[in-house]
């Protein structure tokens, strides 16, 4: 993702909700330094190299998640699966450990802790109002990782932009941004309800509404054929 195409998508997210681009970047600033600490960071590139050219599913949190997993249980173990941060909870519960987590560290970060120790790649994202979170759970994770902000990456060594703002359509970007295949959306949905495992407790429900009309909309304008719902 070249940031210039990127950046007026990001202005218009930061006038809508009203988020600080200042913000971004001091967050961006703390996981970069918190991930220069660890040894096991994944460039792009070995992040692609997970996806390019694979049969990939993205799990978002949505309500219909737990009967999609049950559905196309043999499907996941199939193709490549990345979880958007809460869901991760939802494949675990199912027996199934995902390849890759996109995360913001809002979901129950435990189980994405208990994951990345198995092996699951985690790629956690600094946004303007998790410095809090990063601080306390970057240190917890022991596997693989790798960092991404939704400003300007050029400054910061350990961390990529490669479009997307919420943790679900981050992760579709991601799939996308490293040509994959195939990619199958399950657990996504747009009807205005709030699944379990986005663990709305935590959250501004009128904001998380607002959060999936874009998600929606940045997924969309993909254009991508091979996308496609489960």
């Amino acid at each position: 993702m070249d940031f210039m195409a990127w950046k007026p998508v990001y202005e218009s997210i930061l006038r809508d909700f009203g988020f600080s681009e200042r913000d971004d970047e001091s967050t961006a600033i703390v996981l970069d330094s918190l991930l220069q600490q660890k040894h096991s960071v994944y460039s792009l590139d070995s992040v692609c190299a997970l996806l390019k050219h694979k049969r990939v599913i993205v799990c978002g949190a949505g309500p219909s998640l737990e009967s999609s997993l049950i559905a196309h249980r043999t499907l996941l173990g199939e193709a490549v699966c990345i979880t958007a941060d809460g869901a991760t909870s939802a494949l675990l519960k199912q027996g199934v450990t995902p390849d890759i987590i996109v995360t913001d560290l809002d979901g129950n970060v435990c189980d994405q802790v208990h994951a990345n120790a198995k092996g699951s790649l985690v790629i956690i994202h600094a946004h303007g109002d998790n410095r809090s979170s990063l601080e306390q759970y970057v240190p917890q994770f022991t596997g693989p990782l790798a960092g991404t902000t939704q400003t300007n990456p050029g400054p910061y060594d350990t961390l990529h932009n490669f479009g997307g703002f919420t943790d679900g359509d981050r992760a579709v970007f991601l799939a996308d941004h490293c040509n994959a295949q195939k990619i199958s959306l399950m657990g996504f949905d747009f009807t205005g309800a709030i699944g379990t495992y986005s663990f709305s407790s935590k959250k501004d429900a009128k904001q998380k509404l607002q959060k999936l009309q874009w998600c929606e909309r940045l997924i969309n304008s993909l254009q991508n054929p091979t996308i496609h719902y489960l």
